[in-house]
């Protein structure tokens, strides 16, 4: 069984940083995809950045340029680092990995970390 537990998040102020960790029960490099979603209240939960176990990485638009996605094999963690945060970064954060077994995908979620950014 796989488990994920996400951790970092708080209050910000705009302009500040914050960075996330996701700590998986086993390696990530197993993965063959973990990402960080959110999900604002009234909003439907939205990818903010993937990472591939080849080290391919694809962010939203509106984070592009100040969070990164990062994971640690030794560590068994998925990172993001968000810098220059802004108010609409408000959200809970989600962890997600995604197991691919005999062709077929399985997802896991972690039970999220909420983040604040104050203006």
């Amino acid at each position: 069984q796989v488990r994920l537990v996400e951790s970092g998040g708080g209050l910000a102020q705009a302009g500040g940083s914050l960075r996330l960790s996701c700590a998986a029960s086993g390696s990530v490099s197993r993965f063959a995809t973990m990402g960080w979603y959110r999900q604002a209240p009234g909003n439907e939960r939205e990818l903010v950045a993937s990472i591939t176990n080849s080290g391919t990485t694809n962010y939203a638009d509106s984070v592009k340029g100040r969070f990164t996605i990062s994971g640690d094999n030794g560590e068994n963690t998925l990172y993001l680092q968000m810098n220059s945060l802004k108010p609409e970064d408000t959200a809970v954060y989600y962890c997600k990995a995604r197991l691919i077994i005999m062709v077929k995908a399985y997802d896991y979620w972690g039970q999220g970390t909420q983040v604040t950014v104050s203006s």
